[in-house]
């Protein structure tokens, strides 16, 4: 029997298997894409595809090494990825679907225009003028995870987004100016918020807990945020846990509309 017949005599339950496979492994290239993780998780790859390849040609010593540091590797993968793994099971226990009406349009499988269309044109402006008055914020931008867990901490609203409404926020004799914000489809849904701080990386003394709780935010949710330093009105933007660098507001806006669609 050759290999055409060993293709037409699989099951229909075999080609949903390689399917489902292929998505799994996509997502998780999607989870890790743009961090070290990426390297690591090539790496991986690389020695799983070099211990089959010793198998077949039956280099037994080589081979023999190969499948103990897979086999003991394992539980050193889990510690590597271990905010991935997070991030991932999160976004699987986060998913909403009463806030959806499609579940294709919650995996984003075909999908053919932005799903979050926050106006992010007006939370620039506003985190400009902030910046020029040294009024602190920190505004975050939900994604695929779901942040309502996030929401509970503050007070819920239900807001559209504009310029006037982030900058009267965070206004300092505003009730609402602690915390953070979080905004979903162009919606403060949101105030007040606690965020988690991350206290383990070193980051510059000019920062303060803005930027460590935008880290936090960041690195265990697939979350955006934008931080204005209340000392020196400096504008930051943080993603997977990490401060993104960019010239100006224009290509701040561009950034996160990609990010965002």
């Amino acid at each position: 029997m050759n290999i055409f017949d060993d293709i037409l005599n699989l099951r229909f339950i075999d080609y949903l298997d390689v399917v489902l496979v292929a998505l799994l492994l996509y997502y998780l290239y999607k989870l890790v894409k743009g961090t070290v993780a990426i390297n690591i998780f090539l790496g991986i790859i690389i020695i799983y595809g070099a211990y089959k390849l010793t198998g077949f040609v039956d280099m037994q010593l080589l081979n023999g090494l190969l499948k103990g540091f897979i086999e003991v590797g394992i539980i050193a993968l889990i510690v590597v990825f271990q905010p991935e793994i997070r991030k991932f099971l999160l976004m699987v226990g986060s998913t909403n679907f009463s806030r959806r009406r499609k579940f294709l349009k919650q995996l984003k499988f075909l999908k053919t225009e932005a799903t979050n269309e926050s106006d992010v044109d007006a939370i620039i402006a506003a985190c400009n003028k902030m910046s020029m008055s040294k009024t602190g914020a920190l505004i975050v931008f939900e994604r695929n995870n779901n942040l309502d867990f996030l929401s509970e901490s503050g007070d819920e609203m239900n807001i559209k987004v504009t310029q006037p409404i982030i900058e009267s926020i965070f206004f300092k004799n505003s009730p609402l100016h602690d915390g953070a914000i979080i905004v979903s489809n162009n919606i403060v849904k949101a105030t007040r918020v606690i965020l988690p701080v991350n206290n383990e990386k070193n980051i510059p003394q000019r920062f303060g807990l803005r930027h460590r709780a935008a880290i936090g935010v960041t690195e265990k949710t697939d979350a955006l945020a934008l931080a204005v330093s209340e000392e020196t009105g400096h504008i930051s933007y943080f993603k997977d846990g990490e401060f993104v660098v960019f010239e100006d507001s224009t290509e701040l806006a561009k950034m996160i509309k990609n990010d965002l669609a």
